[in-house]
């Protein structure tokens, strides 16, 4: 066991001893044998996650059944996260009754009654009922809500259909319908029928062209193998075009040496051709209609945050290109954008990116957009522009880690391109 598997335990079982504290709180006055079977139940649910995070760190989980593992170690997730909230309120309640306490030291020095000192002292170092019940709810909100977003949000696609408007768009391509997905994650899923209902969706739309924007699996081509017969049902008039995105390249399990990754990743390449896709590394394709045309520009995964790696080149992409009036981008990271295309390529009218999922969890309601991950990125999901360049982030088809959504729905995009 790792020295940091070790340091990841000791937190977690400090964050859950605190957390138990409300659980003892709101035992008082209750019968021997109820707080008895309530601090088995919590205790119990404590043991099954530590233990799941350890025996996952010790035998290789890719090895176990996959809804197995999918959903225990969402369950995982789900308790822990729900404690945090929990540890908040019971913080602040202790630092209230820290300064109380400090009141009452104060308070002893004048000239006062004992017994009045004891009431104050008894008055002061209680802990508050509104704030650990406040703790209680806090916590069960999130716990209820994940529940709730792996029952009924994980593959609840939403359609999303953007007009965009360009002044250089040539009249062959007015009206041309154009869908992306991305982050299908092949891995996560466990069931196959939810992608055959996004692949109706997506054909449905009888699109020009489809794009797919990175991160068909999770971590081995392998996890793609069961959908190819479904995922090659995707047609469109002008086909599929498609590009890897951070998990394609295996960056997050360990390999029994690099050529075994390298192999992995070109058996993955070798997927998106039984697919019929056109994978683009660093390339550029054209699309012709009616003696018109417009560029498809792919690039392999660039980031602009630490933690994610820059495999792809613009610059390779788009050595020798021939700029059509209007030039798509196609690149996972939706960091790219600024880091390079903006100030750097302003021949590239559209770029497509997927990647943040917009965490798998916010708010979504008319006039107003929240999510955790827009701390992390500027541009997270829909449409931004700078000047006259466009970038779309796609919210993702599939899901990571958390097998659901809460808020942030699963997204198939339909963007119809029109002349100014």
């Amino acid at each position: 066991m790792s020295v940091r598997l070790l340091i990841i335990l000791a937190i977690l079982f400090i964050l859950d001893l605190y957390a138990f504290q409300s659980v003892k709180f709101l035992c008082k006055g209750l019968s021997q044998s109820q707080v008895r079977n309530a601090y088995i139940i919590y205790w119990g649910v404590s043991i099954f996650c530590f233990g799941i995070i350890i025996i996952g760190n010790i035998f290789d989980w890719h090895q176990w059944n996959k809804m197995f593992r999918t959903y225990s170690f969402a369950f995982v997730f789900i308790v822990f996260f729900s404690k945090v909230f929990v540890d908040i309120f019971l913080l602040i309640d202790d630092l209230i009754r820290i300064f109380r306490w400090s009141g009452t030291k104060i308070f002893s020095i004048f000239s006062v009654p004992d017994s009045a000192k004891a009431q104050v002292v008894r008055s002061g170092i209680s802990r508050s009922d509104f704030l650990v019940k406040a703790g209680v709810i806090a916590g069960a909100i999130p716990f209820f809500s994940l529940i709730y977003g792996m029952l009924n949000g994980a593959y609840n696609y939403r359609k999303r259909k953007i007009i965009l408007t360009l002044n250089n768009l040539p009249q062959s391509f007015h009206g041309f319908k154009m869908v992306q997905i991305s982050d299908i994650h092949t891995g996560s899923f466990t069931r196959m029928d939810p992608v055959k209902d996004a692949i109706k969706i997506i054909n449905d739309q009888q699109p020009d062209v489809v794009f797919f924007t990175g991160d068909l699996v999770n971590d081995r081509h392998e996890e793609a193998l069961p959908y190819i017969d479904i995922l090659k049902e995707i047609k469109a008039k002008h086909g599929v075009y498609s590009i890897f995105g951070n998990h394609d390249y295996g960056d997050y399990m360990k390999w029994e040496s690099d050529e075994a990754k390298e192999e992995n990743l070109r058996k993955l390449a070798d997927v998106h051709k039984q697919l019929g896709w056109n994978l683009l590394l660093d390339e550029h394709r054209h699309i012709e209609k009616n003696g018109e045309r417009i560029t498809v520009i792919g690039v392999q995964n660039w980031s602009a945050r630490m933690g994610f790696q820059k495999y792809g080149s613009i610059e390779k992409a788009t050595q020798n290109i021939s700029y059509s009036p209007v030039n798509i981008l196609l690149s996972h990271d939706p960091s790219h954008w600024k880091a390079q295309i903006t100030d750097h390529y302003e021949m590239i009218d559209l770029t497509l990116s997927g990647h943040t999922h917009g965490m798998q969890f916010g708010i979504e309601i008319p006039g107003f957009k929240w999510s955790p991950v827009q701390y992390f990125y500027k541009e997270w999901a829909d449409l931004y522009q700078h000047k006259n360049q466009f970038l779309y982030i796609n919210r993702g088809l599939g899901f990571l880690g958390y097998p659901g959504r809460v808020g942030i729905l699963p997204e198939i995009t339909v963007i119809e391109l029109r002349r100014a």
